[in-house]
């Protein structure tokens, strides 16, 4: 190998010597060319076309959209956004069924750039209405158990005059599921909200879905649901929030009284009404004087004395005479005149509360308790201060787990949270005994511990004779094999120059024998010495 690779090595370096300069030069040259056209070509097969996705987009959802897409293009000032062209199809489809974008449009811009320039605006809405319908039956056949679809759309004409009604766009849609298929809510969804934001001015509401059986597949709302509005979410809110309790309590008494001597049940009645209200409060400042902040007041003072002041008008009761009033000269008393106003201007809190309550609180609770007492046959043994103390730790369970809001309204007393309690003190007869079970498990008599002993230990000296006795029949048999001992033979040097002799010769027989054959070689031994 090393040969073959210094052979090549000479033969290169004497191709290269015997190049002229020349010919270096354009040898060289054309490698860097095939390197060069070589990254270049590279360079652009990995950069694959880009094709508009979305359209009109706004700031907040062009960046969420960039973040679930790669690789993207933004431009348009952010809002257009652009993918691979292979995977335009896959990603509408996607990004639909995730409720993408909110906002802007499909861009169908494509199909208008390659109309020729003889077409007329009428021709072009039609040519742009068949592309539309196209592509979103494309888009809609790429969904799981889809197998073909129709689209039908129509576009309504744009106002002539300010202030006409713009009439709405609508869509209807055909749907050809695969045999054994069902499509679920989630598809259902994406596929209305694909289409309405693949139609310019197209509301939901305007969108019908039908498959090859004429059943009708309607839009539901997404948020149906999360609030325990099922029986079976119910149901299981509630046996969770009795299950949490029970738990507690049952810790709690186990460890003052035992585990086994505290048996805990939980009933609780759950509201599920959910309510959403708007509150617009005004209370004073002051609650206690009921007074606001004085932000503003104006005091006025008015006097005036005089002596015989005269006076105008004429006496009577006609209709546009003054009743009582004196007429001129009547008047010669002396009068006062005094006024006074104060005017202030009070500030209070205006507060506006937008309150949305709980899906579920908690309405009532009941907690059933039966306590063991120390001595199971002795009820009194359990003190009337140990039951108290039960009673009050309950009692605060069930003060802290009710709805506050149903406590105020309720107004429940010391009384009423006791009422909602049952401590029962007996004995528990169904319990297992555990003692009693350990006596007679471990009622095993000391003669079967015995025999098993010895029962043991023969197993064990007739394991070890065993091994022993094999251990003895290796020994004799090593024996036999090597209980011959061999003399060594000594061997001339075959360098060395002698005369064969018939015992040279015979010599020379028996080593290669032993050699050769050595199991013959040894039985020839045993005979010779059995003849000795």
């Amino acid at each position: 190998m090393n040969r073959t690779l210094m052979q090549m090595k000479n033969k290169t370096s004497e191709f290269w010597k015997n190049r002229s300069k020349l010919q270096k030069i354009l040898m060289v040259s054309a490698l860097a060319a095939i390197i060069i056209i070589g990254i270049i070509i590279s360079v652009f097969a990995s950069n694959s076309k880009m094709a508009p996705l979305y359209k009109d987009l706004s700031a907040e959802e062009a960046g969420q959209i960039k973040k679930e897409l790669m690789p993207n293009e933004l431009s348009n000032g952010g809002t257009v956004i652009s993918v691979p062209e292979d995977q335009v199809d896959s990603l509408k489809v996607q990004m639909a069924a995730e409720g993408l974008p909110k906002t802007g449009s499909i861009d169908y811009s494509f199909f208008g750039q390659n109309a020729g320039f003889g077409l007329t605006d009428n021709e072009f809405d039609m040519v742009k209405v068949k592309a539309t319908q196209t592509e979103l039956s494309n888009l809609i056949n790429e969904m799981d158990g889809i197998k073909n679809s129709k689209v039908m759309i129509n576009l309504p004409k744009d106002a002539v005059f300010v202030g006409e009604e713009q009439s709405a766009a609508s869509a209807s849609i055909v749907l050809q599921i695969q045999p054994g298929y069902t499509l679920d809510q989630s598809q259902i969804n994406g596929l209305y909200h694909l289409v309405s934001k693949s139609v310019p001015n197209l509301k939901e509401d305007n969108i019908v879905i039908m498959d090859q059986n004429s059943t009708y597949y309607d839009k539901s709302d997404s948020d149906a649901g999360s609030y325990a509005d099922s029986y079976s979410s119910q149901q299981g809110i509630k046996s969770q929030v009795e299950k949490d309790i029970q738990k507690h309590v049952q810790s709690l008494l186990g460890t003052m009284m035992g585990q086994d001597k505290v048996v805990v049940s939980v009933t609780a009645d759950i509201d599920f009404t959910k309510e959403n209200r708007t509150e617009d409060i005004v209370e004073p400042v002051d609650k206690e004087n009921m007074e606001g902040i004085a932000v503003s007041a104006e005091k006025v003072s008015e006097t005036y004395q005089g002596d015989g002041a005269a006076n105008g008008g004429t006496a009577g009761t006609g209709e546009e005479d003054v009743t009582n009033y004196k007429a001129d000269g009547e008047n010669t008393e002396s009068g006062n005149y005094e006024k006074n106003s104060n005017k202030i201007n009070y500030e209070v809190n205006r507060i506006h509360k937008e309150i949305a309550e709980s899906p579920y609180k908690v309405r009532d609770l009941g907690i059933q308790v039966m306590v063991e007492p120390p001595d199971a046959k002795n009820t009194a043994s359990l003190s009337t201060e140990r039951q108290d103390d039960i009673q009050k730790i309950l009692s605060t369970v069930v003060r802290t787990s009710l709805d506050k809001d149903e406590t105020q309204n309720q107004n429940l007393s010391d009384a009423d949270i006791n009422n909602k309690i049952v401590v029962s003190v007996q004995p528990f007869d169904g319990k297992v005994n555990l003692d009693t079970n350990t006596e007679e498990s471990s009622g095993i008599p000391l003669w079967a511990y015995i025999v098993g002993g010895v029962l043991i230990a023969a197993i064990i000296v007739l394991i070890i004779m065993l091994i022993r006795k094999k251990r003895a029949q290796e020994d004799e048999f090593e024996e036999y094999e090597y209980e011959v001992p061999q003399e060594p033979i000594n061997l001339p040097d075959i360098n060395e120059e002698e005369n064969e002799t018939a015992e040279s010769v015979r010599r020379k027989q028996l080593e290669k024998m032993a050699k050769d054959k050595p199991e013959d070689f040894a039985k020839l031994l045993r005979s010779w010495l059995a003849e000795d």
